[in-house]
């Protein structure tokens, strides 16, 4: 993949898809309130609480991880009584910012997470391709100089990734300890 043709226009900043994960939480509530810090001429963001009902709960999640739903046999699921809560999330938020895989799709999702793990600040890619996100973690990268914020690949050739960014033309993690 190469840098988009277009403009990035539409960006989802996400918090909450696990719902212990505070951080996200509260950044993407405080934007909620006053988006002013995010908002730029020619680009849309929007902030969103992805799993409110786990965040409400204080739980990662409720009926299973949100973060390993955004699958096309998930996405397809009829919507029935007992459809798990997080499946049902994923469809909405696959109705929102994408359809998933799209040129209607978000452009751009940052989606907020907390560890326990040691890594600090971390970006998370899941593509080596995508020059456009590439060429973004290299600005954040040198604008947080002198602060370290690493990168870290999980792209795999055979491994289509389910998670929560995955919905936008250019998915990125963020992890902060």
């Amino acid at each position: 993949m190469s840098c988009p043709s277009a403009p990035v226009r539409r960006v989802g900043l996400f918090g909450g898809t696990h719902g212990n994960e505070l951080s996200g939480v509260l950044l993407v509530r405080h934007w909620q309130q006053d988006g002013a810090e995010i908002q730029r001429a020619g680009v849309q963001v929007k902030p969103f609480l992805s799993n409110p009902r786990a965040v409400e709960r204080g739980t990662r999640y409720i009926d299973c991880d949100l973060n390993r739903v955004f699958d096309p046999e998930s996405l397809g699921r009829p919507v029935v009584e007992d459809i798990p809560y997080e499946v049902r999330r994923a469809q909405e938020i696959n109705h929102i910012f994408g359809p998933k895989g799209s040129d209607d799709a978000y452009d751009l999702i940052f989606d907020l997470h907390n560890t326990t793990s040691n890594m600090g600040g971390t970006i998370i890619l899941e593509n080596s391709r995508d020059d456009f996100t590439i060429q973004m973690v290299h600005y954040i990268k040198n604008s947080l100089a002198p602060e370290p914020c690493p990168a870290l690949l999980i792209e795999h050739p055979s491994l289509k990734y389910a998670t929560t960014r995955s919905v936008a033309k250019h998915p990125v993690g963020k992890y902060q300890m």
